[in-house]
């Protein structure tokens, strides 16, 4: 209970509580106490998502320009490295001994793997270099003086200035070589950034395909999700709900189970194929190819990714008196102008978060693209995966999930200039 302390007529009055604490202080002492609450009821929250969300993506940054495995493994070359430059011509004679020295022992030490896994790290960057350093450590042990003149008979590799400008620039643990590789740069001999051959840019198509079909999945689904969420928030209650359930039913699906179902249906000899050549519109000769290349990949990325555009728009809708369309239409507007003019609008937070979201889920997609992609339909994704599984490049594709990270904030930071967050309604 707060009281009033006059402490004489000449100074001002105080408020403090019944036991005389200052007013201030004790409502500070009670803020505190709640704010406290607060993070303490939500702290098993922020501690899981650490864990699984931002620890990972932490890692994963980190991977793609962190890469110590020449410098730990090739030390004392990268020492005898380090006044050279390209422009030099090939190296000092006091780098091919080291390097010879440090081959001995990685082949001498086999049980620690550090012969192959050095020679397949030079190998990503320079393809061909992985079979040098195998050659050549199979007889290093044995090498004398002059190093240059034996290594260079071990394989002619050592005699080009690239091979050496390639283990002077690994040995520095972090370094862009990664993003680079991933946007299809890389450095010559001379440590000048160029464009991969024509025939190699592999990665900037990638991500322009990735990018084209997502926007077009995005399209898609909101052409057939808008009329979708319109009937479901205009019917009555009882109606609404079942067709509601309606749009639900996909998730209690798996994934896998409705990305296979695909297959079926869209295959040369499937279902949708036998219906067109039952009603006359193609012959049995001239079936449809619509799958395993970017159609199927579309196809059945739309219907899977259809209920996330349509949770939105309805929430949005929803909330939209009808009395605004009347209105409209009492004052003399026709009814499809009252309805851009007026309604449509008014859907935009929902049209956004809707595309916000597909377009997120469909830029990171994996398991539609490779059961139904093909060669043609494979996405970023795809081959983030492929370097991860496959071909142990995991800096590769640390780097090209960063790119892929980077894209989806940006694409984030516009909706918030364009719509803004506070904006933001996903049902």
């Amino acid at each position: 209970m707060a009281q009033i302390a006059i402490g004489g007529t000449d100074r001002p009055e105080r408020l403090t509580t019944a036991d005389g604490t200052p007013l201030k202080q004790a409502l500070g002492r009670v803020e505190l106490r709640a704010k406290t609450r607060a993070f303490l009821l939500v702290a098993p929250l922020l501690v899981f998502l650490s864990i699984t969300f931002l620890f990972p993506i932490g890692q994963m940054l980190f991977r793609s320009v962190h890469d110590p495995l020449v410098s730990q493994i090739l030390p004392n070359t990268l020492v005898a490295l380090e006044d050279w430059s390209a422009e030099d011509g090939l190296p000092p004679e006091a780098a091919f001994e080291a390097l010879a020295q440090e081959l001995a022992l990685a082949r001498e030490n086999r049980f620690t793997g550090d012969l192959g896994r050095v020679a397949t790290r030079l190998n990503f960057e320079k393809p061909g270099i992985r079979s040098a350093v195998t050659r050549t450590a199979r007889s290093a042990a044995r090498m004398e003086a002059p190093f240059q003149a034996a290594m260079i008979d071990a394989d002619a590799d050592w005699g080009k200035v690239e091979t050496w400008a390639t283990i002077q620039r690994l040995g520095n643990a972090y370094n862009a070589v990664q993003y680079l590789a991933a946007v299809d740069r890389r450095f010559d001999e001379f440590g000048t950034i160029v464009m991969q051959p024509e025939n190699r840019q592999i990665y900037v198509q990638l991500f322009g395909r990735t990018l084209w079909m997502s926007v077009l999945v995005t399209a898609l689904t909101l052409l057939l999700g808008f009329p979708i969420s319109y009937m479901l928030a205009t019917q009555p209650t009882r109606i609404s709900n079942l067709l509601m359930i309606l749009v639900l039913l996909p998730f209690w699906t798996s994934l896998l189970v409705r990305t296979t179902s695909w297959i079926v249906l869209l295959q040369q000899q499937g279902v949708l194929n036998d219906i067109l050549v039952w009603i006359g519109l193609i012959g049995d000769q001239n079936r449809i190819q619509m799958i395993y290349n970017q159609t199927g990949t579309v196809i059945a990325m739309t219907q899977i990714l259809l209920p996330f555009m349509v949770l939105p728009l309805f929430s949005v809708m929803k909330t939209i008196s009808p009395s605004h369309m009347r209105a409209a239409q009492s004052l003399g507007a026709p009814r499809f102008q009252a309805f851009w003019k007026v309604y449509a609008p008014q859907t935009l937070p929902g049209v956004g978060a809707g595309s916000l979201l597909v377009f997120i889920l469909a830029i990171g997609y994996y398991i539609t693209p490779a059961l139904v992609g093909g060669q043609d339909g494979q996405m970023i994704s795809n081959f983030i995966a492929h370097h991860m599984q496959s071909s142990l490049n995991w800096g590769l594709a640390a780097a090209l999930g960063g790119i892929l990270l980077a894209g989806v904030l940006a694409l984030y930071w516009l909706y918030n200039k364009l719509v803004g967050v506070e904006r933001l309604t996903l049902g």
